[in-house]
C-alpha cells in the first residue's frame, strides 16, 4: 500500500493506520512550537524513511504565533493555522506522509478546537482537503457521558472534512501545557474496557476516531513510582470490542500518551495491542536544551561579547542564531532516530511517487 507524500487525511490517513497496525509499528507524534522544531521533525522522518505525526498544543500554537501577540486566544488559533500551512507547503518535499494533529484540548479549550474547525472548513472549501488531519478532545476529567456526547458533536462536524477525532478515556498523569494534573487518583490512570465499549457504540457509527486509553502513562519523565504501565488494559479493551462487534484483531486505533521515558519493553507490548501513535515531547525538549547548552559551553565568550575585549576576535559566526538553533535541530533529529527505532517505524514509510 502506498499514498502520495505530504499531509494525509481521510482514507489515506486510515490506510496509514492500517499499515501501522498490521506491521506492529507506531508513529512518533512530536510536539512542535516553531519552524525549527517542525523542520527537525520533517528532517528526522525523511532521514529515517518513516512517516510521522506533527502535533501542536494550545501553548505551542500560541508560541508559534508569538508570545507578544496581543490576543492570547487568537494566537492559539492563528499559530495553529500557521503551523499547519507551513507543514502543508513543505511536507511532500520531504518524501514522507505526515499527519497534522492538535494535542490535548480539555473542556475550556473546546472553543479553540471549534475555531480551528472554522478555519478547517474554509481550507477544505478552498482546497478540498482539511487543514488538520485530526484534532484531540481530552475530556477525560469530565463525566463519561459528557465526554462521549461532546466528542460526538465535534466528530459530526469533522466528518464532512475527512477528519478524525482523537479522544481520551481515563486520565494521563502529569500535565501537558496546562491540561491535566499531577493529582490524579491511581484508579483513573487505567481506562475501563466497559467505558471504551460505550464510547465505541456512540462514535463508530458517526465517523473515524482514535482512542488515548490510559494504562498508567504519565506526561513528562518521572522516576519509577506507584503507577505502573499495564499495556494489558489495551488488550482487554480490544478484546471486548472485537467480541461485541465480531471484528478482526485490534479493531480500535489506540494512542500512547506520555511516551517520553517509557520502558522499551512496555512500548513493544503496547504495539501488539493496536497502538499506532506514541506522543513524544519532554525528551525532544531536553534534546534541544542539551545541545544548546553544550554549544554555549563550547563558545562561552561568544555569548558575552560581540568582539573579544582581550584580542578583538569577532564572534558573529558563533552567536549567529542559525548556529545554535541548528545544533538544537540536529540533536532533536538524533533523539527522533531513537524514537523511530523504538516504535519499529524506521524504513516503513508508505509514501509513494
Amino acid at each position: 500500500m502506498s499514498v502520495k507524500p505530504g499531509v494525509v487525511s481521510g482514507e489515506d490517513y486510515k490506510t496509514l493506520l492500517k499499515a501501522c497496525k498490521e506491521g506492529k509499528y507506531a508513529l512518533p507524534a512530536v510536539n512542535v512550537v516553531g519552524t525549527n522544531t517542525v523542520n527537525a521533525v520533517l528532517e528526522a522522518a525523511a532521514k529515517n524513511k518513516a512517516d510521522v505525526i506533527v502535533q501542536v498544543s494550545n501553548g505551542g500554537a500560541e508560541f508559534y504565533a508569538g508570545k507578544g501577540f496581543p490576543d492570547s486566544f487568537q494566537a492559539k488559533v492563528l499559530g495553529a493555522v500557521a503551523m499547519a500551512k507551513h507543514v502543508h507547503l513543505l511536507a511532500e518535499h520531504y518524501g514522507v506522509c505526515v499527519v497534522l494533529h492538535t494535542d490535548h484540548a480539555n473542556k475550556k479549550l473546546i472553543p479553540w478546537v471549534d475555531a480551528l474547525l472554522d478555519h478547517g472548513e474554509a481550507h477544505h472549501k478552498e482546497t478540498g482537503k482539511p487543514l488538520y488531519s485530526t484534532h484531540m478532545l481530552d475530556l477525560s476529567e469530565e463525566e463519561l457521558d459528557d465526554n462521549i456526547n461532546e466528542c460526538a458533536r465535534v466528530l459530526k462536524r469533522m466528518v464532512p472534512l475527512d477528519m478524525s477525532l482523537e479522544i481520551e478515556l481515563g486520565v494521563t498523569g502529569g500535565e501537558e501545557d496546562g491540561v491535566g494534573s499531577d493529582h490524579v487518583d491511581n484508579d483513573k490512570l487505567y481506562t475501563q474496557p466497559a467505558d471504551v465499549l460505550k464510547a465505541h457504540d456512540t462514535l463508530s457509527p458517526i465517523g473515524h476516531y482514535s482512542l488515548a486509553a490510559s494504562f498508567g502513562n504519565v506526561h513528562g519523565v518521572y522516576k519509577p513510582g506507584n503507577v505502573q504501565l499495564r499495556p494489558e488494559i489495551l488488550k482487554n479493551s480490544q478484546s471486548l470490542v472485537q467480541e461485541r462487534y465480531q471484528t478482526g484483531e485490534n479493531p480500535l486505533d489506540l494512542v500512547f500518551h506520555g511516551g517520553s521515558g517509557s520502558e522499551k519493553a512496555k512500548i513493544d507490548e503496547a504495539l501488539q495491542y493496536g497502538v499506532f501513535k506514541m506522543n513524544i515531547d519532554t525528551d525532544t525538549q531536553f534534546a534541544q536544551a542539551e545541545a544548546v547548552g553544550k554549544y554555549v559551553d563550547e563558545h562561552p565568550r561568544a555569548f558575552k561579547y560581540q568582539i573579544d575585549p582581550d584580542d578583538d576576535t569577532p564572534y558573529k559566526k558563533q552567536y549567529d542564531p542559525r548556529k545554535w538553533l541548528r545544533a538544537a535541530e540536529e540533536h532533536m533529529v538524533t533523539r527522533l532516530d531513537e524514537a523511530f527505532a523504538d516504535l519499529k517505524a524506521t524504513g516503513k514509510t508508505i509514501a509513494g511517487a
